[in-house]
């Protein structure tokens, strides 16, 4: 029987486009779950907060899927720190729409929205976290700031409360149930897919990316894809290029946005490039469309993901079912997504020296990276979003009652 699910998104709003949305960022995780289940005939919709005066109430993004706006805080896009003061009025519209078969919430602010009308509803509420709060006492990274004061105690509410916490990695499964104090026999693992055909190697006849500043790039390029804040660590990926010998250094692309918590940031990272003299060999070139990132991924030479903390680390798996190896840090799910010394390299070391000579070795060794290229696109066929999916639907399914088995 199809299912009625709402996806609650208090902080991201899903992707409105198919293929659009940031660089393997969890927008893409939570609008891919919500086609797939819609292929399968489930309705699903998507709940999130205005960030624009007119963006519609309602918007049909495909058959089954709908993408609600909800008055919650002015209608512009608001620092992440600064989106829980509206959770209140967020939680009082959601109330207004229900009730569904099943709530599931991404990141903690949703939970604590919709919580209190599942319980009214006598409905089963489903969280993912996406990205847990940093331990207490943890130093920050330059720049950030620090975690809202309701955030811990939020996390916590909501792996309590919540029915099932499904974990996109066991790395987030540790974190929820240590941290968090999820019970272990609610938490479910379930990895998220690639769309493989929009992620694929390249083919023979295609053209190359270009750079927009027309430059040549005889070298080809590395490539870091992801919001443009100190968690990710762009700052290490322009740092290790300076450690590769000038013969043979690459470019390096930075693709991707950044977030009003971190409005000043880029300037910082475009002030690193010129105290590093490395201004004619690092173009930024913004938020990229999915299609794009996709064709900068297939003809980058190296994906470099130096990010401090990763629940999972899709875009690792989008660079690797492109054929591109990744050298990334071996922080929280990134070790599940990168097969080490198969299909790239992890680093327990954030020294730039390190990373140049890691890169500098891939560069190097006589077909090294071509042969983890070819094992990098084997490896990311594991994940797909229909087995993803199907197992999303046996946790439904088993809140329900309809089916004893959510393991399947």
């Amino acid at each position: 029987m199809p299912l009625r699910i709402a996806f609650v998104s208090l902080h991201t709003s899903p992707a409105t486009q198919p293929g659009s949305g940031d660089a393997g960022g969890l927008n893409v995780v939570e609008r891919a779950q919500a086609d797939a289940l819609a292929d399968l005939g489930h309705h699903v919709e998507l709940i999130t907060r205005r960030t624009a005066p007119d963006a519609p109430d309602v918007v049909e993004l495909a058959p089954r899927v709908l993408l609600r706006h909800l008055d919650a805080g002015p209608p512009t896009p608001l620092p992440k720190s600064e989106i829980d003061a509206h959770i209140d009025e967020f939680s009082a519209g959601f109330g207004e729409l229900g009730p569904y078969d099943i709530v599931h919430s991404h990141h903690w602010m949703s939970g604590v929205a919709a919580l209190p009308h599942t319980r009214a509803w006598g409905i089963p509420h489903v969280q993912s976290y996406h990205s847990v709060a940093a331990l207490p006492g943890s130093p920050l990274a330059e720049g950030e700031p620090p975690e809202s004061p309701a955030r811990v105690p939020g996390e916590a509410l909501v792996a309590r409360e919540s029915q099932a916490v499904v974990a996109i990695s066991a790395a987030e499964a540790r974190t929820v149930i240590e941290r968090c104090g999820a019970e272990p026999e609610r938490v479910r693992i379930i990895s998220p897919g690639v769309d493989l055909a929009l992620f694929r190697p390249l083919t023979a006849d295609e053209e190359p990316w270009c750079c927009p500043e027309e430059r040549p790039l005889p070298r080809g390029y590395l490539l870091f894809a992801a919001r443009l804040q100190p968690l990710k660590g762009p700052d290490l990926a322009i740092r290790a290029l300076a450690h590769v010998p000038a013969e043979i250094r690459p470019h390096l692309v930075v693709a991707g946005d950044v977030s009003a918590d971190f409005a000043a940031y880029e300037a910082k990272l475009l002030a690193l490039v010129d105290e590093l003299g490395l201004s004619e060999d690092v173009t930024f070139v913004g938020p990229q469309p999915r299609p794009m990132l996709a064709k900068l991924m297939r003809w980058a030479r190296i994906l470099l993901v130096p990010s401090h903390s990763e629940t999972f680390g899709l875009v690792a798996l989008e660079a690797e079912a492109s054929g591109t190896p990744v050298i990334a840090a071996a922080a929280g799910g990134l070790r599940e997504a990168v097969a080490h010394g198969e299909t790239g390299q992890l680093m327990d070391s954030r020294r730039p020296e390190d990373w140049g000579m890691a890169i500098t070795r891939l560069l190097t060794e006589p077909g090294l990276l071509e042969r983890m290229g070819i094992v990098a696109r084997v490896h990311a066929r594991r994940f797909v979003w229909s087995w993803s999916v199907a197992r999303l639907v046996a946790v439904y399914e088993h809140l329900l009652g309809r089916d004893d088995a959510w393991d399947t």
